[in-house]
């Protein structure tokens, strides 16, 4: 099934006069959905989590950047307003979300792109499967605190909004997600808080980001045998371009040091003056970036 998002041509996401279309999947965890637009070798973007995200929201300026060089996959996590809710945290949701998605567009390797949320999803699935990634790109998401206390303020802020979701709250969170705070604007404030305080949306942030849930993690990850992710980069095997917003709150630069030390062909970029949302705040510096380390040459890496 494919459905027009209704974009008119010269809009943020409107490539041409081609338009991101939505599509579904029917799946084990119901229905998946994403958008997809340009053509050429596919590139999957996958987006963060935070109150009323969405792929669009978070990706939809870049697209038509992308589009002209890559066929664009927009995948929407489940759980969070737009693919159907679940019954599982939203990571192991959205690890199967971009297995079940790639199979069933029978795609054996791709490029991602992964912000914070969706930069862990995608390191994980390129350690998992270290040939089904060429190139490898993360904003935040990836690596381990050195320096900087755990969890960081984004994410404290985030977890309060969770657990008492008022629009006081969600302004806070908001504030912290990037340097500029004129972004911050009552246009940013009211999509997202009509998408956050959804009941079904809501019920899924919590399983992640309660101070239940998170105290469940702490405690799952102390006591599991298995490596931490950060502890098995040395298994990706896709060229590799950390992105960083040298005033990002929620997962501060030093949080580069050890992915920048242990994955084997690896590059780190930090951007001036920008927060958690890179591709948003520096977005020309963002695609320009991007752009270059995805289409350069082979042998030029």
């Amino acid at each position: 099934m494919t459905t027009d998002l209704g974009l008119e041509p010269g809009s943020p996401t409107a490539v041409g006069n081609a338009k991101p279309t939505l599509h579904e999947l029917q799946t084990a965890q119901g229905t998946l959905r994403w958008h997809q637009v340009g053509e050429g070798p596919p590139l999957l973007f996958l987006h963060g989590s935070g109150p009323g995200v969405t792929g669009l929201r978070n990706f939809g300026a870049v697209l038509p950047a992308f589009a002209e060089h890559f066929q664009c996959l927009v995948l929407e996590f489940p759980g969070f307003g737009v693919s159907d809710p679940v019954d599982v945290h939203p990571m192991q949701a959205a690890g199967r979300a971009v297995t079940d998605l790639l199979d069933a567009l029978g795609l054996d390797r791709v490029d991602i792109i992964g912000n914070s949320m969706g930069g862990m999803v995608a390191t994980q699935f390129a350690i998992a499967h270290p040939e089904r990634v060429r190139r490898l790109v993360t904003l935040g998401g990836m690596g381990l605190g050195i320096f900087s206390p755990f969890p960081a303020e984004g994410i404290n802020l985030l977890v309060e909004f969770t657990e008492d979701p008022t629009r006081e709250r969600l302004v806070q969170w908001l504030r912290s997600m990037v340097f500029d705070q004129d972004m911050v604007t009552e246009e940013l404030i009211n999509e997202r808080w009509e998408q956050a305080t959804e009941p079904l949306t809501l019920e899924s942030a919590r399983r992640m980001y309660s101070r239940e849930a998170m105290a469940a993690t702490a405690a799952a990850g102390a006591a599991a045998e298995a490596q931490p992710a950060w502890a098995q980069l040395h298994r990706i095997q896709a060229r590799t371009l950390l992105l960083w917003g040298r005033d990002d709150r929620v997962t501060p630069l030093d949080g580069a040091l050890v992915p920048l030390r242990t994955i084997p062909d690896v590059e780190l970029h930090v951007f001036p003056r920008c927060g958690h949302w890179a591709m948003i705040e520096q977005k020309d510096a963002f695609e320009s970036t991007v752009l270059a380390f995805l289409r350069r040459p082979e042998a030029a890496l």
